[in-house]
Protein backbone atom coordinates (compact mmCIF):
# COMPACT_ATOMS: atom_id res chain seq x y z
CA UNK A 1 0.00 0.00 0.00
CA UNK A 2 1.32 4.07 -0.94
CA UNK A 3 2.54 5.38 2.20
CA UNK A 4 0.70 8.52 3.05
CA UNK A 5 3.23 11.50 4.21
CA UNK A 6 1.82 13.41 7.20
CA UNK A 7 1.75 17.51 6.55
CA UNK A 8 4.18 17.77 9.92
CA UNK A 9 3.86 21.43 9.43
CA UNK A 10 4.20 24.02 11.71
CA UNK A 11 6.13 26.99 9.44
CA UNK A 12 3.64 29.59 7.77
CA UNK A 13 4.54 28.92 4.04
CA UNK A 14 4.22 32.24 1.44
CA UNK A 15 1.45 30.92 -0.85
CA UNK A 16 2.29 34.25 -3.14
CA UNK A 17 5.82 32.35 -4.35
CA UNK A 18 3.62 29.53 -5.75
CA UNK A 19 3.52 30.45 -9.23
CA UNK A 20 4.54 27.36 -11.21
CA UNK A 21 1.64 25.26 -12.34
CA UNK A 22 1.14 21.41 -10.78
CA UNK A 23 1.22 18.47 -13.26
CA UNK A 24 1.69 15.03 -12.20
CA UNK A 25 3.06 15.57 -9.13
CA UNK A 26 5.67 18.43 -10.86
CA UNK A 27 5.76 22.36 -9.80
CA UNK A 28 6.39 23.37 -13.35
CA UNK A 29 6.74 27.02 -14.53
CA UNK A 30 3.89 27.95 -17.59
CA UNK A 31 5.91 27.13 -21.03
CA UNK A 32 3.62 30.28 -22.47
CA UNK A 33 5.59 33.78 -23.40
CA UNK A 34 2.65 34.76 -21.98
CA UNK A 35 2.62 36.51 -18.26
CA UNK A 36 0.07 37.26 -15.96
CA UNK A 37 0.64 40.52 -12.99
CA UNK A 38 -1.44 39.03 -10.48
CA UNK A 39 -2.95 42.45 -8.70
CA UNK A 40 -3.76 43.31 -5.36
CA UNK A 41 -7.72 44.49 -5.82
CA UNK A 42 -7.30 47.02 -3.46
CA UNK A 43 -4.02 49.08 -4.97
CA UNK A 44 -3.07 47.18 -7.71
CA UNK A 45 0.02 46.12 -6.70
CA UNK A 46 1.81 43.34 -8.32
CA UNK A 47 1.55 40.12 -5.67
CA UNK A 48 3.04 37.61 -8.01
CA UNK A 49 3.76 37.24 -11.94
CA UNK A 50 2.69 33.49 -13.62
CA UNK A 51 3.78 32.07 -16.44
CA UNK A 52 0.80 30.83 -18.38
CA UNK A 53 1.10 27.50 -18.66
CA UNK A 54 -0.22 26.10 -22.45
CA UNK A 55 -2.58 23.71 -24.61
CA UNK A 56 0.12 21.40 -24.39
CA UNK A 57 0.74 21.27 -20.60
CA UNK A 58 -2.96 20.97 -20.44
CA UNK A 59 -2.23 17.86 -22.33
CA UNK A 60 0.11 16.78 -19.92
CA UNK A 61 -1.93 17.25 -16.87
CA UNK A 62 -4.94 14.82 -18.96
CA UNK A 63 -2.83 11.77 -19.83
CA UNK A 64 -1.09 12.22 -15.95
CA UNK A 65 -4.90 11.90 -14.47
CA UNK A 66 -5.91 9.24 -17.06
CA UNK A 67 -2.53 7.00 -16.06
CA UNK A 68 -3.24 7.62 -12.38
CA UNK A 69 -7.07 6.94 -11.80
CA UNK A 70 -7.57 3.04 -11.46
CA UNK A 71 -4.78 2.93 -8.87
CA UNK A 72 -6.25 6.28 -7.22
CA UNK A 73 -9.91 4.76 -7.25
CA UNK A 74 -9.04 1.83 -5.80
CA UNK A 75 -7.05 2.51 -2.37
CA UNK A 76 -10.01 3.72 -0.47
CA UNK A 77 -7.45 4.19 2.44
CA UNK A 78 -5.23 6.45 0.37
CA UNK A 79 -8.44 8.55 -0.39
CA UNK A 80 -9.21 9.10 3.26
CA UNK A 81 -5.49 9.22 4.36
CA UNK A 82 -5.30 11.79 1.89
CA UNK A 83 -8.15 14.01 2.70
CA UNK A 84 -7.33 14.20 6.84
CA UNK A 85 -3.83 15.27 5.81
CA UNK A 86 -5.68 17.68 3.67
CA UNK A 87 -7.69 19.15 6.68
CA UNK A 88 -4.27 19.44 8.74
CA UNK A 89 -2.85 21.24 6.29
CA UNK A 90 -5.43 24.18 6.05
CA UNK A 91 -5.70 24.27 9.84
CA UNK A 92 -1.84 24.43 10.65
CA UNK A 93 -1.21 27.37 7.26
CA UNK A 94 -4.39 29.21 8.18
CA UNK A 95 -3.13 32.68 8.80
CA UNK A 96 -0.88 32.15 5.77
CA UNK A 97 -4.21 31.14 3.81
CA UNK A 98 -6.25 34.24 5.01
CA UNK A 99 -3.71 36.40 4.27
CA UNK A 100 -3.09 34.80 0.99
CA UNK A 101 -7.76 35.55 0.11
CA UNK A 102 -7.06 39.02 1.24
CA UNK A 103 -4.46 40.43 -1.02
CA UNK A 104 -5.34 38.26 -3.72
CA UNK A 105 -9.07 38.39 -3.83
CA UNK A 106 -9.54 41.46 -1.86
CA UNK A 107 -11.62 39.78 0.59
CA UNK A 108 -12.23 41.21 3.85
CA UNK A 109 -10.46 39.47 6.83
CA UNK A 110 -14.08 38.05 8.26
CA UNK A 111 -14.64 36.72 4.79
CA UNK A 112 -11.51 35.17 4.15
CA UNK A 113 -12.19 33.50 7.78
CA UNK A 114 -15.36 32.29 7.02
CA UNK A 115 -14.52 30.79 3.89
CA UNK A 116 -11.61 28.91 5.44
CA UNK A 117 -14.18 27.47 7.96
CA UNK A 118 -16.72 26.30 4.66
CA UNK A 119 -13.72 24.79 3.41
CA UNK A 120 -12.77 22.90 6.23
CA UNK A 121 -16.21 21.70 6.81
CA UNK A 122 -16.60 20.19 3.35
CA UNK A 123 -14.01 18.26 3.27
CA UNK A 124 -14.48 17.01 7.02
CA UNK A 125 -18.14 15.69 5.50
CA UNK A 126 -16.62 14.70 2.62
CA UNK A 127 -14.59 11.89 4.57
CA UNK A 128 -18.05 10.57 4.93
CA UNK A 129 -18.31 9.19 1.34
CA UNK A 130 -14.87 8.08 0.43
CA UNK A 131 -16.30 4.60 1.45
CA UNK A 132 -19.17 4.93 -1.05
CA UNK A 133 -17.89 2.89 -3.80
CA UNK A 134 -18.08 -0.59 -4.76
CA UNK A 135 -21.12 -0.06 -2.42
CA UNK A 136 -23.31 -3.28 -3.22
CA UNK A 137 -27.58 -2.53 -3.05
CA UNK A 138 -29.91 -5.29 -3.09
CA UNK A 139 -32.87 -4.19 -4.57
CA UNK A 140 -36.09 -5.72 -3.63
CA UNK A 141 -36.69 -8.50 -6.76
CA UNK A 142 -39.57 -8.17 -9.10
CA UNK A 143 -38.80 -12.04 -10.70
CA UNK A 144 -38.39 -14.74 -8.70
CA UNK A 145 -34.67 -16.11 -7.90
CA UNK A 146 -33.47 -12.97 -9.23
CA UNK A 147 -31.04 -10.74 -7.19
CA UNK A 148 -30.27 -6.93 -7.86
CA UNK A 149 -26.90 -5.48 -6.75
CA UNK A 150 -26.36 -1.63 -7.65
CA UNK A 151 -22.79 -1.10 -7.87
CA UNK A 152 -20.95 2.85 -7.76
CA UNK A 153 -17.63 3.34 -9.44
CA UNK A 154 -15.84 6.40 -10.41
CA UNK A 155 -16.21 8.70 -13.49
CA UNK A 156 -12.66 9.06 -14.60
CA UNK A 157 -10.96 12.14 -15.35
CA UNK A 158 -12.90 15.26 -14.42
CA UNK A 159 -12.04 19.04 -15.40
CA UNK A 160 -12.83 21.63 -12.65
CA UNK A 161 -13.44 25.25 -13.50
CA UNK A 162 -13.44 27.61 -10.76
CA UNK A 163 -14.63 31.14 -10.15
CA UNK A 164 -12.18 34.48 -8.54
CA UNK A 165 -15.14 35.45 -5.50
CA UNK A 166 -15.02 32.50 -2.81
CA UNK A 167 -11.87 30.68 -5.23
CA UNK A 168 -10.53 28.36 -2.38
CA UNK A 169 -14.04 27.27 -1.43
CA UNK A 170 -15.69 26.69 -4.47
CA UNK A 171 -12.78 24.92 -5.97
CA UNK A 172 -12.89 22.40 -2.86
CA UNK A 173 -16.74 21.59 -3.45
CA UNK A 174 -15.99 20.16 -6.63
CA UNK A 175 -12.60 18.91 -6.40
CA UNK A 176 -12.75 16.91 -2.69
CA UNK A 177 -15.92 15.05 -3.89
CA UNK A 178 -14.45 13.86 -7.25
CA UNK A 179 -11.35 12.69 -5.42
CA UNK A 180 -12.84 11.23 -2.61
CA UNK A 181 -15.12 9.17 -5.07
CA UNK A 182 -12.04 7.97 -6.86
CA UNK A 183 -11.85 10.60 -9.70
CA UNK A 184 -8.72 12.38 -10.63
CA UNK A 185 -8.80 15.79 -11.28
CA UNK A 186 -7.53 18.57 -13.76
CA UNK A 187 -8.04 21.81 -12.27
CA UNK A 188 -8.64 25.84 -13.75
CA UNK A 189 -8.51 28.39 -10.84
CA UNK A 190 -9.24 32.04 -12.50
CA UNK A 191 -6.23 33.20 -12.63
CA UNK A 192 -7.08 36.13 -11.20
CA UNK A 193 -7.46 33.85 -7.47
CA UNK A 194 -5.27 31.43 -8.76
CA UNK A 195 -2.80 31.29 -5.98
CA UNK A 196 -5.75 31.31 -3.72
CA UNK A 197 -7.71 28.83 -5.82
CA UNK A 198 -4.62 26.63 -6.91
CA UNK A 199 -1.59 27.15 -5.95
CA UNK A 200 -3.02 26.38 -2.02
CA UNK A 201 -4.79 23.62 -2.69
CA UNK A 202 -1.63 21.87 -4.55
CA UNK A 203 0.64 22.37 -2.13
CA UNK A 204 -2.05 21.14 0.44
CA UNK A 205 -2.49 17.95 -1.49
CA UNK A 206 1.32 17.60 -2.49
CA UNK A 207 2.32 17.98 1.58
CA UNK A 208 -0.81 15.32 1.93
CA UNK A 209 0.60 12.50 0.40
CA UNK A 210 -1.75 12.48 -3.05
CA UNK A 211 -0.03 10.32 -5.17
CA UNK A 212 1.50 11.81 -8.85
CA UNK A 213 -1.20 12.62 -11.55
CA UNK A 214 -4.11 12.22 -9.05
CA UNK A 215 -4.77 15.82 -8.80
CA UNK A 216 -3.20 18.63 -11.10
CA UNK A 217 -3.78 22.58 -11.22
CA UNK A 218 -3.10 24.90 -14.39
CA UNK A 219 -2.73 28.83 -14.17
CA UNK A 220 -3.87 29.06 -17.49
CA UNK A 221 -6.21 31.18 -19.25
CA UNK A 222 -9.36 30.70 -22.19
CA UNK A 223 -6.60 32.43 -24.41
CA UNK A 224 -4.48 30.03 -23.88
CA UNK A 225 -6.53 26.72 -23.66
CA UNK A 226 -9.63 27.36 -25.48
CA UNK A 227 -12.42 24.78 -25.30
CA UNK A 228 -9.32 21.51 -23.90
CA UNK A 229 -11.13 21.57 -20.67
CA UNK A 230 -14.05 20.98 -22.18
CA UNK A 231 -14.23 18.57 -25.04
CA UNK A 232 -10.94 16.68 -24.18
CA UNK A 233 -11.99 12.61 -24.98
CA UNK A 234 -10.88 11.71 -21.53
CA UNK A 235 -13.03 14.01 -19.43
CA UNK A 236 -15.95 12.61 -18.23
CA UNK A 237 -17.52 15.52 -16.34
CA UNK A 238 -17.12 19.34 -16.08
CA UNK A 239 -17.73 21.23 -13.41
CA UNK A 240 -17.97 24.09 -13.47
CA UNK A 241 -19.10 27.58 -11.39
CA UNK A 242 -19.71 30.98 -12.90
CA UNK A 243 -21.46 32.86 -15.32
CA UNK A 244 -24.89 31.57 -16.81
CA UNK A 245 -23.70 32.55 -20.32
CA UNK A 246 -20.24 30.73 -20.16
CA UNK A 247 -22.68 27.93 -18.13
CA UNK A 248 -24.30 27.53 -21.27
CA UNK A 249 -21.43 27.47 -23.60
CA UNK A 250 -20.22 24.66 -21.44
CA UNK A 251 -23.69 22.79 -22.07
CA UNK A 252 -23.62 23.17 -25.54
CA UNK A 253 -20.17 21.27 -25.85
CA UNK A 254 -20.86 18.77 -23.60
CA UNK A 255 -24.09 17.67 -24.70
CA UNK A 256 -22.57 17.05 -27.96
CA UNK A 257 -19.99 14.53 -27.06
CA UNK A 258 -22.35 13.30 -23.56
CA UNK A 259 -20.41 14.24 -20.95
CA UNK A 260 -22.04 14.95 -17.56
CA UNK A 261 -21.46 18.68 -16.52
CA UNK A 262 -22.15 19.90 -12.50
CA UNK A 263 -22.85 23.70 -13.04
CA UNK A 264 -23.59 26.49 -10.61
CA UNK A 265 -24.14 29.51 -12.67
CA UNK A 266 -25.21 32.89 -12.05
CA UNK A 267 -28.45 34.42 -9.94
CA UNK A 268 -30.87 36.47 -8.73
CA UNK A 269 -31.55 36.25 -5.58
CA UNK A 270 -34.93 37.82 -4.36
CA UNK A 271 -35.13 38.98 -0.49
CA UNK A 272 -38.76 38.71 0.29
CA UNK A 273 -40.19 40.97 2.93
CA UNK A 274 -43.60 40.11 4.03
CA UNK A 275 -45.69 42.45 5.90
CA UNK A 276 -45.48 40.50 9.13
CA UNK A 277 -42.36 40.72 9.02
CA UNK A 278 -39.78 41.32 11.79
CA UNK A 279 -38.50 44.82 10.30
CA UNK A 280 -35.13 45.34 12.43
CA UNK A 281 -34.32 41.43 11.80
CA UNK A 282 -34.55 41.87 8.57
CA UNK A 283 -32.34 44.90 7.71
CA UNK A 284 -29.63 42.71 9.76
CA UNK A 285 -30.11 39.63 7.75
CA UNK A 286 -30.61 42.05 4.53
CA UNK A 287 -27.50 43.97 5.44
CA UNK A 288 -24.69 41.02 5.64
CA UNK A 289 -26.32 39.08 2.35
CA UNK A 290 -25.98 42.16 0.61
CA UNK A 291 -22.65 43.32 1.56
CA UNK A 292 -20.15 40.25 2.05
CA UNK A 293 -17.74 40.50 0.12
CA UNK A 294 -19.05 43.93 -1.51
CA UNK A 295 -21.50 41.67 -3.03
CA UNK A 296 -19.55 39.20 -4.77
CA UNK A 297 -21.29 36.04 -4.18
CA UNK A 298 -23.83 34.54 -6.60
CA UNK A 299 -26.14 33.74 -3.37
CA UNK A 300 -25.83 37.40 -2.70
CA UNK A 301 -29.02 39.29 -2.49
CA UNK A 302 -30.11 41.14 -5.86
CA UNK A 303 -33.41 42.28 -5.23
CA UNK A 304 -35.18 43.32 -2.11
CA UNK A 305 -38.59 43.21 -2.84
CA UNK A 306 -40.51 44.55 0.38
CA UNK A 307 -44.37 44.67 1.11
CA UNK A 308 -45.33 47.91 0.21
CA UNK A 309 -46.77 48.40 3.70
CA UNK A 310 -43.51 47.73 5.64
CA UNK A 311 -41.62 49.51 2.43
CA UNK A 312 -41.11 52.93 3.89
CA UNK A 313 -39.85 51.37 7.30
CA UNK A 314 -37.10 48.90 5.76
CA UNK A 315 -35.79 51.35 3.28
CA UNK A 316 -35.14 53.90 5.79
CA UNK A 317 -33.41 51.03 8.48
CA UNK A 318 -31.47 49.60 5.55
CA UNK A 319 -29.81 52.73 4.75
CA UNK A 320 -29.07 54.06 7.89
CA UNK A 321 -27.53 50.45 8.52
CA UNK A 322 -25.36 50.47 4.89
CA UNK A 323 -24.19 53.81 5.61
CA UNK A 324 -22.20 53.04 8.64
CA UNK A 325 -20.44 49.99 6.93
CA UNK A 326 -16.96 50.09 7.26
CA UNK A 327 -15.03 50.21 4.07
CA UNK A 328 -11.42 50.19 2.76
CA UNK A 329 -8.60 48.14 3.14
CA UNK A 330 -9.32 44.87 3.28
CA UNK A 331 -6.22 43.94 5.27
CA UNK A 332 -7.69 46.05 7.98
CA UNK A 333 -9.73 43.76 10.34
CA UNK A 334 -12.47 46.05 10.66
CA UNK A 335 -13.43 46.26 7.12
CA UNK A 336 -16.58 45.34 5.71
CA UNK A 337 -16.89 46.86 2.25
CA UNK A 338 -13.31 46.48 0.14
CA UNK A 339 -12.65 46.55 -3.40
CA UNK A 340 -14.22 44.60 -6.65
CA UNK A 341 -12.41 42.37 -7.77
CA UNK A 342 -10.88 44.49 -11.30
CA UNK A 343 -11.82 47.49 -13.13
CA UNK A 344 -13.84 45.59 -15.53
CA UNK A 345 -16.15 44.90 -12.72
CA UNK A 346 -15.94 48.16 -11.23
CA UNK A 347 -16.30 49.73 -14.49
CA UNK A 348 -19.70 47.52 -15.12
CA UNK A 349 -20.89 48.56 -11.75
CA UNK A 350 -20.58 51.93 -12.21
CA UNK A 351 -22.57 51.76 -15.62
CA UNK A 352 -25.39 50.15 -13.61
CA UNK A 353 -25.43 52.96 -11.24
CA UNK A 354 -25.63 55.26 -13.75
CA UNK A 355 -28.25 53.49 -15.84
CA UNK A 356 -30.79 53.53 -12.47
CA UNK A 357 -30.02 56.68 -12.09
CA UNK A 358 -31.32 57.37 -15.63
CA UNK A 359 -33.83 55.25 -15.07
CA UNK A 360 -35.56 57.52 -12.46
CA UNK A 361 -34.99 55.21 -9.42
CA UNK A 362 -34.99 57.01 -6.27
CA UNK A 363 -31.51 57.12 -4.93
CA UNK A 364 -31.63 56.22 -1.72
CA UNK A 365 -27.63 56.03 -0.49
CA UNK A 366 -25.45 57.55 -2.45
CA UNK A 367 -22.34 55.68 -2.69
CA UNK A 368 -18.68 57.68 -3.43
CA UNK A 369 -15.72 55.52 -5.38
CA UNK A 370 -12.58 55.68 -2.60
CA UNK A 371 -9.77 55.21 -4.47
CA UNK A 372 -11.02 51.07 -5.95
CA UNK A 373 -13.15 50.90 -3.46
CA UNK A 374 -17.39 51.44 -3.89
CA UNK A 375 -19.04 52.12 -0.57
CA UNK A 376 -23.03 50.97 -0.93
CA UNK A 377 -25.26 52.65 -3.20
CA UNK A 378 -28.95 52.04 -2.04
CA UNK A 379 -31.58 52.66 -4.87
CA UNK A 380 -35.52 52.32 -4.19
CA UNK A 381 -39.30 51.82 -6.25
CA UNK A 382 -37.18 50.08 -9.08
CA UNK A 383 -38.95 48.30 -11.56
CA UNK A 384 -38.44 45.02 -11.47
CA UNK A 385 -38.26 44.23 -15.10
CA UNK A 386 -36.05 46.95 -16.11
CA UNK A 387 -32.49 45.43 -17.29
CA UNK A 388 -30.55 46.14 -13.66
CA UNK A 389 -33.49 44.36 -12.02
CA UNK A 390 -33.45 41.25 -14.49
CA UNK A 391 -29.49 40.71 -14.25
CA UNK A 392 -26.81 39.82 -11.40
CA UNK A 393 -25.70 42.76 -10.04
CA UNK A 394 -22.22 41.51 -8.40
CA UNK A 395 -21.72 44.62 -6.82
CA UNK A 396 -22.31 46.65 -3.19
CA UNK A 397 -25.35 48.46 -4.64
CA UNK A 398 -28.49 47.33 -3.03
CA UNK A 399 -32.41 47.51 -5.20
CA UNK A 400 -35.27 48.05 -3.32
CA UNK A 401 -38.55 47.15 -5.16
CA UNK A 402 -42.26 47.54 -3.93
CA UNK A 403 -44.99 44.86 -3.44
CA UNK A 404 -48.67 45.06 -3.36
CA UNK A 405 -49.56 42.06 -1.50
CA UNK A 406 -47.51 38.49 -0.92
CA UNK A 407 -48.89 37.00 -3.92
CA UNK A 408 -47.20 39.61 -5.62
CA UNK A 409 -43.89 39.86 -3.82
CA UNK A 410 -43.88 35.77 -4.63
CA UNK A 411 -44.34 36.73 -8.83
CA UNK A 412 -42.10 39.18 -8.85
CA UNK A 413 -39.36 37.02 -6.92
CA UNK A 414 -40.21 34.52 -10.02
CA UNK A 415 -40.36 36.65 -12.80
CA UNK A 416 -36.68 36.17 -13.48
CA UNK A 417 -34.57 33.57 -15.82
CA UNK A 418 -32.56 32.50 -12.75
CA UNK A 419 -33.58 30.49 -9.78
CA UNK A 420 -30.55 30.38 -7.31
CA UNK A 421 -30.71 31.49 -3.72
CA UNK A 422 -34.06 33.27 -2.03
CA UNK A 423 -35.41 34.45 0.62
CA UNK A 424 -38.74 35.18 2.91
CA UNK A 425 -39.01 37.11 6.07
CA UNK A 426 -42.47 36.55 8.07
CA UNK A 427 -43.67 35.88 11.56
CA UNK A 428 -45.89 33.28 10.42
CA UNK A 429 -43.23 30.47 9.80
CA UNK A 430 -46.12 28.00 8.50
CA UNK A 431 -46.80 30.50 5.89
CA UNK A 432 -43.32 31.33 5.12
CA UNK A 433 -42.80 27.70 4.28
CA UNK A 434 -46.30 27.63 2.09
CA UNK A 435 -44.76 30.19 0.18
CA UNK A 436 -40.80 29.16 -0.17
CA UNK A 437 -42.45 26.38 -1.93
CA UNK A 438 -43.77 28.36 -4.30
CA UNK A 439 -40.50 30.70 -5.24
CA UNK A 440 -38.78 29.08 -8.33
CA UNK A 441 -35.48 28.89 -6.76
CA UNK A 442 -33.45 25.78 -5.47
CA UNK A 443 -32.91 27.37 -1.87
CA UNK A 444 -35.24 29.11 -0.01
CA UNK A 445 -34.57 30.67 3.35
CA UNK A 446 -37.15 31.96 5.75
CA UNK A 447 -36.27 34.24 8.11
CA UNK A 448 -32.26 34.59 6.91
CA UNK A 449 -30.35 36.08 4.57
CA UNK A 450 -29.62 34.14 0.72
CA UNK A 451 -25.88 33.35 1.42
CA UNK A 452 -26.24 30.31 2.76
CA UNK A 453 -24.56 26.93 2.28
CA UNK A 454 -23.93 23.60 4.48
CA UNK A 455 -21.81 20.57 3.37
CA UNK A 456 -25.05 18.04 3.70
CA UNK A 457 -27.39 20.15 1.65
CA UNK A 458 -28.89 19.85 -2.10
CA UNK A 459 -27.03 22.84 -2.92
CA UNK A 460 -27.84 23.91 -6.29
CA UNK A 461 -30.17 26.08 -9.07
CA UNK A 462 -32.66 26.33 -10.94
CA UNK A 463 -33.83 28.06 -14.59
CA UNK A 464 -30.44 29.59 -15.66
CA UNK A 465 -28.87 29.11 -12.43
CA UNK A 466 -27.29 25.57 -13.00
CA UNK A 467 -27.62 22.15 -13.51
CA UNK A 468 -26.81 19.38 -10.89
CA UNK A 469 -26.88 19.33 -6.89
CA UNK A 470 -23.82 19.73 -4.41
CA UNK A 471 -23.71 18.19 -0.91
CA UNK A 472 -23.31 14.94 0.68
CA UNK A 473 -25.33 12.46 -0.47
CA UNK A 474 -26.71 14.26 -3.46
CA UNK A 475 -22.83 14.81 -4.89
CA UNK A 476 -22.30 11.24 -4.96
CA UNK A 477 -24.85 10.74 -8.27
CA UNK A 478 -22.91 13.64 -9.99
CA UNK A 479 -19.37 12.24 -9.44
CA UNK A 480 -20.05 7.99 -9.81
CA UNK A 481 -21.80 6.18 -12.54
CA UNK A 482 -24.26 3.69 -11.26
CA UNK A 483 -24.39 0.15 -12.62
CA UNK A 484 -26.81 -2.45 -11.79
CA UNK A 485 -25.99 -6.32 -11.87
CA UNK A 486 -28.54 -8.95 -11.99
CA UNK A 487 -28.04 -12.25 -11.18
CA UNK A 488 -30.41 -15.16 -12.04
CA UNK A 489 -30.14 -17.74 -9.43
CA UNK A 490 -32.19 -20.19 -10.90
CA UNK A 491 -33.11 -20.99 -14.90
CA UNK A 492 -35.41 -18.48 -15.68
CA UNK A 493 -38.39 -19.78 -17.59
CA UNK A 494 -38.90 -17.69 -21.53
CA UNK A 495 -42.24 -17.64 -23.05
CA UNK A 496 -40.81 -18.58 -26.86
Amino acid sequence: MTQVKTTGLTKEVDFLSFTKSYINGQWVEGASERKYNDLNPYDHSVIATISIATKAQLEEAYQAAKAAKDEWAANTQLRQDVLKNFIQYLQDQQEAIINTLVLETGSSVLKSQVELQLTIGLLEETLKIVDSLGKVKTVDPTMPDKVNHVYRSPLGVVSTIAPFNFPLYLSIRSIAPALALGNTVVHKPDIQAGLSSGSIIAKALEQSGIPAGVFNSLLTDIEEIGDSMLDHPDVKLISFTGSTAVGRHIGRIAGGSFKRVALELGGNSPFIVLKDADVDQAVKAAIFGKFLHSGQICMAINRFIVHEDVYDEFAKKFVAHASTLPYGNPQDPTTIVGPLINQVQLDKALKKIGKLKEAGADVLLEGQLVGNVLTPYVFGNVDNSSEIAQNELFAPIAILIKASSDDHAIELANDTEYGLSSAIFTTDLARGEELALRVEAGMTHINDQTVNDLPNIPFGGVKASGVGRYGNPWIIDEFTETKWVSVQEKERPFPF
